[in-house]
Formats: C-alpha cells, sequence, structure tokens
C-alpha cells in the first residue's frame, strides 16, 4: 500500500498520478504497487512537482511498518533519529 498526497500540483502531475492511482480527496493518491513502479511513480512526481511538494508513505518492513519520503518546498523534513524515521521542521522563511 502506498499514499501520495500533493499540493500546489501542476494539473498535468495530478493527471499522471491518476493515471496510476485512486484518488481519493483533491491531491490525495492511493495505489498498491511493486517496490519498482513505486519508485517509478516517485521520479515522476519528483520531475514534475515544479513550485508544490509531495509527500510518498509506503508499507515497509521497519519498526514502525512504513517509510516515506518529501520533494518540494515543504517545512517538514524526515528526519532519522536512532533508526525511526520522523519529522523535523524547518524554520518558516520571514516575509
Amino acid at each position: 500500500m502506498m499514499v501520495v498526497v500533493v499540493s500546489n500540483a501542476p494539473p498535468r502531475l495530478r493527471g499522471r498520478l491518476a493515471a496510476w492511482l485512486l484518488e481519493v480527496r483533491a491531491g490525495v493518491y492511493v495505489g498498491d504497487y511493486s517496490t519498482r513502479t513505486r519508485d517509478r511513480i516517485w521520479a515522476e512526481v519528483v520531475t514534475y512537482i515544479e513550485e508544490g511538494d509531495a509527500v510518498m508513505a509506503w508499507t515497509a518492513p521497519t519498526d514502525q511498518g512504513f517509510d516515506f519520503a518529501t520533494t518540494g518546498r515543504n517545512r517538514r523534513m524526515p528526519a532519522d533519529f536512532d533508526g525511526l524515521k520522523l519529522v523535523s521542521f524547518h524554520p518558516a522563511k520571514p516575509d
């Protein structure tokens, strides 16, 4: 099982994701694919995200039971803490 959440994504990326995954809410895509296909989908997200941001989470044989990756302009970034993958927050940019 995998979930992709995009924010401020261009229409062509949303269309590509809709071709492979089920859009259960605006910008939230769900599917169940092999590792190879999942990596291919993530490569498309990274290539076409432009000014948006995205996160992909999937089932994995880790202590947490899942893994995730992020891309784009997002204050939340993955951080490894003694083998657990957590989320760190980068400071907001001043206006």
